[in-house]
């Protein structure tokens, strides 16, 4: 125990020597080996548990022009000794009072440089916890300095997001109440770190209306649009119930506040920002900043438009048709994202923008802009490619939505686009059989439509009633679009008489036979014969093996699938049998049709 007594008598003794030399030299006499001892010194007292004696040190008068200009070196140690004391222990608090006041005396430059190195050296589970810890001594320096004030404000803002932005978002919940890293904290924490500066933008806006002073204005929308794509982007923004301020929509809220107050949040959203790029002269560079631009911009509009954040400052005089253009750039940034956060955001977007239109109301001249035919086709990947069940309904439910918004040559324009472009027999019957319903009601008295009868149905129907490779389609795999189209034919040769003729559709008979029905036949018939082939094959084997638990690999895309055994391969062999019956039956039904209605035709004219 004496040891140990002499041993900080020796710490303190030694930093009081220090202070002691130095108090009796001017401010420019300090050498580098005054800087050392001192660091040294104040290290060791705070790693022997004597902070209070360095607080007193500190806190001295006569000291103040040695804690001006060697405090910021005691900025590492004493970080440490913080998170090494526990919360209520009396050596914490004066680590804290340290911080303080070094915060309050040392220069002002020096001591940004050491916080702001302390928190790019932080990593891992210390991220959140070293952030908050040096925030307000950070934003104290901020204010104090005279000269760079911008810059180093977006320094601090860009170091600290850069830090955060690894660290995983809380998604869940249960994730968001325990905020393992204390991320949700942090952010809204450095959020409260930036609101003195966006106050100073603000006053200066309101002194002048040709504020010129615009770098800490762009510092801070740098910020704000780099929080939007982390942690916004990937952040689950519903309302949960159980917690009562969700911190990301806090989060969220603060976020556009910022952008209101510094007169960014209207020209974001419409004028996507234009121009107003910076210029790198390394075209992956330039790329980058294009996407992360594009990340945040869409984000942005997730939150105004279906979280409506902001939209108490949001003008009342643009027609939905306008909305739906200015988002379609943001919806199909985030349908080309597989992660669900992003996944979805778009999806809700596009469905926000959907609802607020009447039906039959989207003119068909919106199909000449560009994303209005990629966003349908990236809706199409997300309904057949997405492995999450209910983004697939969704993307369903929005396509037909999307669908009802056109007018009537939109619709046809749409039809066709996707009819050649969706290569899956699935969305192909889909919309198949949306175009029998656009005939139908065309084909009601009080409905005029000429783009869904008569020579514009006949260049669609040309898409429609054919087997893609002709009789060797694979009619297993085509199936949902051989069935939509023989019963969309089925429906014309019932409901359209050869008479009036009004689809067009006993105008082409002799092409749909030669293109559709013979081929039809063809193929059908090959198909039956080769799996009546494989089951007897099948059979065979099994009566071989005198087992039917022999077990076969089976290889889909280059990926060996479930091992099978010879019962389960006879069972999907015969549902496929199943279905080419099936489709037999219509096919059968449809030609028969036909010919009672030329023979009723021929009847008449006889």
């Amino acid at each position: 125990m004496p040891e140990e007594h002499s041993q900080t008598i020796m710490a303190v003794d030694e930093l009081q020597a220090i202070i002691q030399r130095c108090q009796i030299l001017e401010e420019a006499d300090f050498k580098g080996e005054d800087f050392n001892l001192f660091q040294v010194a104040g290290q060791k007292c705070l790693e022997d548990g004597y902070a209070a004696q360095l607080l007193e040190v500190i806190q001295n008068e006569k000291n103040k022009v040695i804690i001006k200009n060697m405090g910021w070196n005691l900025i590492s140690p004493l970080v440490r000794c913080i998170f090494m004391y526990k919360q209520e222990d009396d050596k914490r608090e004066h680590c804290l009072k340290i911080l303080d006041q070094l915060a309050q005396l040392c220069n002002p430059k020096e001591l940004f440089l050491g916080l702001l190195e302390q928190i790019e050296q932080t990593s891992g589970e210390q991220v959140c916890q070293t952030v908050m810890l040096l925030l307000q001594p950070l934003q104290t320096v901020l204010l104090k300095l005279q000269t760079k004030k911008a810059y180093s404000v977006g320094l601090s803002l860009a170091m600290i997001m850069n830090q955060l932005t690894p660290l995983p978002v809380p998604y869940t919940k249960q994730q968001i109440q325990e905020d393992k890293l204390g991320l949700c904290q942090c952010c809204n924490a450095v959020v409260d770190f930036a609101k003195p500066f966006v106050n100073e933008v603000v006053k200066n806006m309101e002194k002048s209306s040709e504020y010129n002073d615009m770098e800490l204005k762009e510092e801070l929308l740098k910020f704000c649009m780099k929080s939007l794509k982390y942690p916004l982007l990937t952040a689950q923004l519903e309302q949960l119930e159980g917690i009562e301020e969700h911190p990301f929509r806090h989060f969220a809220t603060e976020i556009i506040d910022i952008l209101w107050d510094i007169r960014e949040l209207i020209p974001l959203v419409f004028l996507h920002r234009k121009g107003k790029s910076p210029h790198w002269e390394n075209q992956e560079f330039a790329d980058i900043e294009q996407k992360n631009s594009a990340d945040s911009l869409a984000c942005l509009s997730y939150l105004m438009f279906v979280q409506h954040f902001g939209m108490d400052c949001f003008p009342v005089v643009f027609s939905p048709s306008y909305l739906l253009q200015c988002n379609m750039t943001h919806i199909e940034v985030l349908l080309k994202r597989t992660e669900e956060s992003m996944l979805s955001k778009g999806l809700d977007l596009f469905e926000s923008c959907l609802l607020r239109m009447e039906d039959n109301s989207l003119l068909h001249q919106y199909l000449e802009f560009r994303d209005f035919i990629n966003v349908p086709q990236d809706l199409v990947k997300v309904l057949t490619l997405c492995p999450i069940e209910h983004l697939r309904k969704k993307s369903l439910n929005i396509l037909q939505l999307f669908i009802d918004k056109f007018d009537a040559e939109g619709k046809y324009t749409l039809f066709r686009c996707l009819l050649k472009t969706s290569n899956h027999a699935g969305v192909e019957g889909y919309i198949i059989k949306n175009i029998k319903d656009q005939i139908h009601l065309s084909l009601t008295k009080d409905y005029d439509n000429i783009w869904f009868t008569g020579h514009h149905l006949i260049s669609l129907l040309d898409l429609v009633l054919l087997l893609p490779e002709g009789a060797e389609t694979d009619l297993l795999q085509n199936s949902d679009r051989i069935m939509a189209s023989l019963n969309l034919l089925r429906y014309l040769v019932i409901k359209d008489c050869e008479s009036d003729n009004q689809t067009g559709v006993w105008t082409m008979l002799a092409k749909i036979e030669q293109n559709f029905l013979k081929p039809l036949h063809v193929g059908l018939n090959m198909s039956k014969a080769h799996y009546e082939a494989e089951i007897k094959n099948k059979k065979e084997k099994r009566r071989e093996a005198h087992s039917s638990n022999m077990v076969c690999s089976v290889t889909v895309s280059g990926e060996k699938m479930p091992a099978m055994t010879t019962e389960m391969q006879l069972q999907v062999l015969h549902s496929a049998l199943f279905t080419f019956d099936l489709i037999e039956s219509v096919l059968a039904r449809v030609e028969e049709l036909i010919e009672v209605k030329i023979k009723a035709v021929m009847d008449e004219n006889s």
